[in-house]
């Protein structure tokens, strides 16, 4: 076999496996966001508090990018509030639509990249 052959094999296997495993990750953040746990926030005093719905689009369309910062920084809340016990979360935090960040005095409701990024601290 040749040394062309080899090697393109070789890239042939590389990009079937990272198509499957960008797949599988795809899969499970989608599955993380479908979860309902109860959120304690006592917990995580100097957190961003991200509030979402797992049936919301621009939920939706932020979540991976939201998912994979804290997967690196652990500096998020995730707070589904189809979950009906995070619900009490509406009055304490004057939520009127999400997706809404909370970090501080700092909020932010919308999909704008840029200003996730200021209040996540990318």
């Amino acid at each position: 076999m040749t040394l062309i052959k080899r090697v393109g094999k070789a890239l042939a296997v590389i990009v079937v496996v990272l198509a499957v495993s960008g797949f599988a990750s795809h899969q499970y953040v989608n599955h993380v966001e479908k979860q309902r746990p109860i959120v304690t926030l006592a917990k995580h005093p100097e957190k961003v508090l991200f509030f979402y719905r797992d049936d919301c689009p621009d939920c939706q369309s932020i979540f991976h990018q939201i998912y994979w910062h804290n997967a690196i920084s652990h500096n998020i809340v995730l707070i589904n509030m189809n979950q009906p016990q995070n619900r009490h979360y509406i009055q304490k935090y004057q939520l009127t639509s999400v997706p809404t960040l909370i970090h501080g005095k700092q909020r932010y409701t919308g999909t704008n990249q840029q200003r996730i990024k200021q209040i996540v601290g990318d």
